[in-house]
């Protein structure tokens, strides 16, 4: 089993995030994948254990468990990503999260 990647992005980043994760496990994430996700993280918080919303990339290359949450209050969306079984996809999979973190 892999090791979870944890952290957080700021929510306008959660789509070019979801687009570029799916890239690389190879899953054509479209306009019906994010309406899915948009809807499903609507009335989640990281609070509660039961208050997130999780959604799979399952690409030809990899299959990655992406659970979402919203911090009430802000405008930060908690982030863990299971699956990244390679040394790479981990690598890139915690950029990422880095990368949409501040911008």
């Amino acid at each position: 089993m892999s090791k979870q990647i944890a952290g957080w992005i700021m929510d306008r980043n959660l789509r070019a995030f979801l687009e570029l994760l799916s890239r690389y496990v190879g899953y054509a994430f479209d306009d019906t994948d994010w309406a899915t996700v948009e809807d499903g993280v609507q009335d989640t918080d990281d609070e509660k254990p039961d208050g997130w919303y999780s959604y799979p990339l399952a690409g030809t290359h990899a299959t990655l468990d992406v659970s979402l949450a919203r911090s009430v209050g802000s405008e930060v969306l908690s982030v863990s990503v299971t699956g990244a079984e390679t040394l790479e996809l981990r690598l890139r999979t915690d950029t990422l999260l880095s990368a949409f973190a501040g911008t």
